[in-house]
């Protein structure tokens, strides 16, 4: 057993069901009918409370409607309830949340039968009261009884149809709330894993970085300072230049841990917009090479948070490599926007063999960024010929 998989319609059952009692407790405005108040007022009552669970397995399904329509013969037949219709609306309501859609129409088709057999037989009646005394009994109902029950069971049948059609879509509508939840659940989980796999590279590759350059520069700087150490008092001069180159290394292994420092912020822009975000890298680089890059900005449609977060990641990576690799003299960035987004950073350095270097250099980082967001990531390049880094969104 489950809970009532709507609650507004089991309310309404209830508003129903006490709007049966009321009139069934008055008797109004039939005072002259037997009355079997006890008996019918029980029958709502375990009518209604039948409603707080709805069946799951099929068994009880099919012992859970008996009972439903145990009740309403009961009331019906013995207790001669008046209200009839409005429990067979809420027969119909329950089952078709209980039941699929073939089984579903066989309680539908037999409450129509229901009320037919109970309409027939009640305008009968009242025709058979209305003949004149001591008239022979007919079996035709006057013109105008005829109509009043063909009209009821036209509304009641298209009432049940369109019952029917409502339930349907509600079960429609909350499937596919249900499938969209989980979906949007699985999503969550998809994105946490992609973050948490993203997070791993992004550590194993500065681990990577922070042991080829940093663990190199404090090798070589204690390898020079043991020779400078060596040398101060038998050679002062040749000391002195070991100094100076202690010096320098020791200046490459301090960029090299802002660098990675950079790298590890978790949001880099901090409220910046990427233009000064672009800059301020810019100035490091010319800091640490002496090059000051030649940088276009023309940005004529808005951009999201996501790609400037990735223009800034490639860019950052971008000078990184051809800090420590190109060799270059001259650097351009330059960033735009028609249809699409574009952003292309050249130097005029040493290039490289790209199929002989496909994941080195950051580059497999930049690719996966681009594609992450749906663009499309190029790189031209060759031995002597510069590098040339291009991504569209």
């Amino acid at each position: 057993m489950t809970k009532h998989p709507i609650p507004f319609l089991l309310y309404l059952e209830w508003i129903l069901l006490g709007i049966i009692a009321i009139i069934e407790f008055l008797r109004f405005p039939f005072p002259h009918l037997p009355r079997f108040p006890l008996l019918n007022l029980l029958g709502l009552a375990v009518f209604g409370i039948m409603g707080l669970r709805l069946p799951t397995q099929k068994s009880v399904k099919v012992i859970y409607t008996g009972v439903e329509i145990g009740v309403i013969l009961l009331v019906s037949l013995v207790g001669k309830l008046r209200m009839l219709p409005l429990m067979l609306i809420i027969l119909v309501i329950r089952n078709c949340f209980i039941f699929e859609r073939q089984s579903r129409l066989i309680i539908t088709g037999f409450a129509f039968v229901l009320f037919l057999m109970r309409e027939v037989d009640r305008f009968q009646s009242r025709s058979l009261r209305s003949r004149p005394p001591f008239h022979p009994p007919r079996l035709a109902m006057p013109e105008r009884w005829l109509f009043i029950l063909l009209s009821s069971i036209v509304v009641f049948g298209l009432v049940l149809v369109f019952l029917q059609l409502l339930v349907d879509a509600v079960l429609a509508e909350r499937r596919s709330r249900d499938e969209l939840a989980q979906a949007n659940a699985q999503l969550r989980r998809y994105a946490i894993r992609i973050e948490d796999m993203a997070t791993l590279q992004e550590r194993n590759r500065i681990a990577r970085e922070i042991h080829d350059s940093l663990g190199h520069s404090l090798i070589t700087f204690n390898l020079h300072l043991e020779a400078a150490l060596r040398l101060m008092e038998s050679n002062p001069a040749e000391a002195k230049d070991f100094l100076l180159e202690v010096k320098q290394v020791a200046a490459t292994a301090l960029q090299d841990v802002r660098q990675s420092v950079a790298t590890l912020r978790s949001n880099p822009l901090q409220g910046q917009s990427l233009e000064d975000a672009i800059a301020s890298l810019i100035q490091e680089f010319h800091k640490s090479t002496g090059i000051l890059p030649d940088c276009q900005i023309n940005l004529s449609h808005p951009v999201t948070p996501d790609v400037k977060m990735a223009s800034y990641r490639i860019i950052q990576e971008s000078l990184t490599n051809i800090y420590k690799h190109a060799k270059a003299t001259e650097v351009s960035i330059q960033i735009w926007t028609d249809s699409r987004f574009h952003l292309m950073i050249q130097d005029n350095g040493r290039g490289f063999d790209v199929m002989q270097n496909t994941t080195g250099f950051g580059l497999q980082g930049m690719r996966e960024r681009t594609q992450a967001l749906g663009g499309r990531f190029t790189i031209n390049t060759a031995p002597g010929q510069g590098c040339q880094v291009r991504v569209e969104w």
